[in-house]
């Protein structure tokens, strides 16, 4: 069912070869292997934040996440063409990045999770604005222009910082733990997929309420496995689930990577 968001597209799009299209657009299609993949680099994220601000100074370890999310990104606007290393590679230090971004304005400035969810609620809100009043459509199938990659690339950004916040809000200030908010937001989830496919909600809000949600959807299960008995945790340590979190990633962008270039070798007749 959420494979059916990539459905939407923009007229001139339509028309041409899906083989056309991927080569065109700069994010990949969305198929339950992409949602996959995005809930695994925001669990990953979440916990490699939390390892490097805990192991190292805080102001050292977002100096390093903020270097490593710049190039990533000027990465990704170098290349051509979609390439899965590439995008999903910047995904995660986006995640990084992001979850460094909430936690800054709660840890560091003492502003309550549900003020910074408001806030980031609101920054992500006019992103949308001057996304769609500037290109006249939300649609991640129509990134073929730098300027359009930029707008994409700032939602993401601040989903994963407005992801984030709203986890903890629902983990700490609502007393939920982090288990009791990963199947929260799991619930949560089904509810955009479920209004596109039986209530007539257009692709692109519901694209962009379940990306939304798979922040703090994969956030709260890393944390789970992450933390400390004490806190509620399996006591897997942040440091080791972000390994084994990016193992797993490594090794499905690996598979959507050969797919694609199956997919773009010619097939010769008998």
């Amino acid at each position: 069912m959420l494979e059916e968001y990539s459905r939407e597209r923009l007229v001139p799009e339509t028309a041409r070869p899906a083989s056309v299209r991927s080569v065109v657009s700069k994010v990949p299609e969305v198929t339950a292997l992409f949602w996959i993949i995005k809930v695994l680099t925001t669990g990953m994220g979440e916990t490699t934040s939390d390892y490097l601000a805990h192991t190292l100074d805080p102001v050292i370890a977002v100096g390093i996440g903020a270097a490593c999310f710049a190039a990533a990104l000027a990465l990704q606007f170098a290349v051509k063409r979609h390439i899965p290393w590439v995008y999903w590679l910047a995904v995660a230090m986006v995640s990084v990045f992001g979850t460094m971004a909430a936690d800054v304005l709660h840890v560091g400035l003492g502003i309550p999770y549900l003020v910074s969810s408001i806030f980031y609620a609101a920054v992500l809100a006019a992103v949308f604005i001057l996304w769609q009043r500037t290109e006249k459509t939300l649609s991640i199938h129509s990134i073929h222009t730098p300027r359009r990659e930029l707008f994409y690339w700032a939602a993401v950004l601040a989903t994963f910082a407005l992801g984030t916040a709203a986890g903890d809000l629902t983990a700490i200030t609502f007393h939920l733990g982090y288990l009791g908010s990963g199947v929260l937001f799991a619930a949560a989830i089904a509810v955009p997929a479920l209004a596109y496919w039986k209530f007539g909600l257009k692709a692109i809000p519901a694209f962009w309420a379940a990306y939304v949600i798979t922040r703090p959807l994969g956030a709260s299960f890393a944390d789970w496995m992450g933390v400390s008995h004490a806190r509620g945790g399996l006591d897997w340590g942040t440091g080791a689930v972000s390994i084994g979190w990016a193992v797993a990633i490594a090794a499905l962008v690996a598979v959507l990577a050969l797919r694609q270039r199956k997919q773009a070798t010619p097939r010769v007749s008998a």
